[in-house]
């Protein structure tokens, strides 16, 4: 056997999982077809209860070079209208800015320092799987012998296609988005408002998106002088994928939503600079995330809209969920069915935001029906119960994991943000291990060292406003059990920790 597990694709998301696997003692081998990273424009940002797992792995403020935890954004959008979240109690709604290409490298020096080795400019073209494992085939004729193999490469993932999973779903064929880096030469950016003057239109927000009865058109500055522009259309002349996408294109785009011509530059500088068509929206998610030894994670495994920012949010979960199971897996310590709870749970995420991503989207389109329900959305969120509930949704907090009933309310969700003494709950989580939290001192001592002592950390800390005696925290974050120590958290040890 070449390797326990190996990945293909070494973007944001097979990285992360790489790191997780060798967190829990298994060094994975990732395989990536680019040569070299891409520096690509993609995602800017990270938005979501996975920045506070990052917290949980010292990587947000290694990441963005801070000292402070992340704490919740004050605003934040759906469907292009504001959301309002200062002074929401419980927001969950977490931010991280960081362009993806940066993303990538540093999760790619944390996976080399956890001792995972990757390999650039290998792609994976074929593979057969057996009861022992998966035999791959590489471009050049090259073979590789795994015990598991997850597919982190994308939409169009080769993994999924060959491991015969369905993926089904929707395509708003009739939607068509354009994007590019711009230089407005007649425009003023206020950088200390969040404001654009636009000749002809007024004064319009930056860092957000903005709908017209003829579409959307997005706003997001990536420097003083220099714009992300995104504009999109339902029903709009699509000249193919023959044609060269233009500066001039978005123009002729951008005055039809608008109302107004804008005159439109390249940026100065080498770039890459962003000049991007897309036709249609894919609304899809796999159908299943296992076949035997093979397993889908990230875009492999669903796609959906980009608009919200969800994508981060959901594929690095993906790989946190995937990543102590299939490691325990691995190791002979999982108990029956653990890997299995992979998909049930992460295929409710994916579902979870895929109607959101599909809401907001229909709240940007055009149409005076359209605007009669952005009217009547607007007033409610104006209530706080409102705009709380739309937070942990798109947040992801509002996921809950199937559990056996009768259980605590926190069991199933991703642990909240507790004040604890001496030491932090995200600096407890460091090591990617299970722990055991206690938070009154009432746990036996017996229990401690001869149980459990070999695969989860015990910890007593104070806690301002304890939400239980005593908390399970799986690895990823989410509470496995939570209540008063008894038979029931020996039960639910054995389900999860063997």
């Amino acid at each position: 056997m070449t390797a326990d597990v190996v990945i293909a694709g070494g973007g944001p998301n097979g990285l992360m999982l790489a790191c997780e696997l060798a967190l829990a003692g298994v060094r994975p081998i990732v395989l990536e077809r680019l040569p070299e990273r891409s520096q690509a424009p993609k995602a800017n940002g990270i938005i979501g209860q996975v920045v506070r797992l990052l917290d949980q792995r010292g990587l947000y403020q290694r990441f963005l070079g801070v000292t402070e935890p992340p704490r919740p954004i004050p605003m934040f959008l759906f469907g292009a209208l504001p959301l309002d979240l200062a002074g929401v109690e419980g927001n969950t709604m977490y931010g991280m800015g960081i362009k993806q290409a940066r993303l990538e490298e540093l999760f790619e020096e944390r996976a080399r320092e956890l001792g995972v080795e990757i390999r650039r400019g290998r792609e994976l073209t074929a593979f057969t799987q057996d009861e022992e494992g998966v035999t791959l085939e590489l471009d050049g004729g090259d073979r590789l012998r795994t015990r598991y193999l997850v597919g982190c490469d994308g939409a169009h993932s080769t993994v999924r296609k060959q491991a015969g999973i369905g993926f089904p779903g929707t395509n708003s064929a009739s939607i068509t988005s354009r994007a590019a880096h711009v230089v407005l030469p007649t425009a003023t950016i206020r950088m200390d408002r969040a404001e654009l003057d636009l000749p002809g239109v007024g004064t319009v927000s930056l860092y957000a998106w903005h709908r017209t009865e003829r579409g959307a058109y997005g706003l997001l500055p990536l420097s003083p002088e220099v714009l992300t522009i995104s504009c999109v259309e339902w029903d709009g002349d699509d000249p193919g994928e023959d044609v060269e996408m233009t500066l001039g294109e978005l123009r002729e785009s951008l005055a039809r939503v608008l109302g107004a011509d804008i005159p439109l530059a390249a940026p100065p500088g080498p770039g890459p600079h962003l000049l991007r068509r897309l036709t249609g929206r894919n609304t899809r998610v796999a159908d299943r995330f296992r076949a035997g030894r093979v397993l889908l994670a990230g875009d492999a495994a669903h796609v959906h809209s980009a608009v919200g920012a969800p994508g981060l949010n959901l594929g690095l979960q993906d790989a946190a969920n995937l990543g102590w199971k299939l490691a325990a897996t691995v190791r002979g310590t999982a108990p029956p069915g653990l890997l299995d709870s992979y998909e049930r749970e992460r295929h409710l995420a994916a579902d979870r935001v895929t109607t959101h991503s599909k809401a907001q989207l229909a709240l940007m389109s055009p149409g005076p029906e359209v605007t009669a329900l952005r009217e009547v959305f607007g007033e409610l969120l104006k209530d706080e119960s409102a705009r709380s509930r739309i937070s942990a949704l798109m947040s992801g907090a509002d996921v809950a994991y199937p559990t056996a009933a009768p259980a605590h309310p926190l069991t199933g969700h991703f642990v909240p943000d507790l004040e604890l003494e001496p030491v932090s709950l995200a600096t407890l989580m460091r090591t990617g291990r299970p722990l055991l939290l206690d938070l009154d001192g009432g746990l036996q001592e017996p229990l401690r060292a001869d149980t459990w002592g070999d695969r989860i950390d015990v910890v007593t800390a104070k806690c301002l406003a304890p939400p239980a005696d005593a908390l399970l925290i799986r690895p990823d974050g989410y509470v496995a059990w939570a209540g008063t120590p008894d038979e029931s958290l020996d039960e639910a040890v054995r389900t999860w920790f063997g």
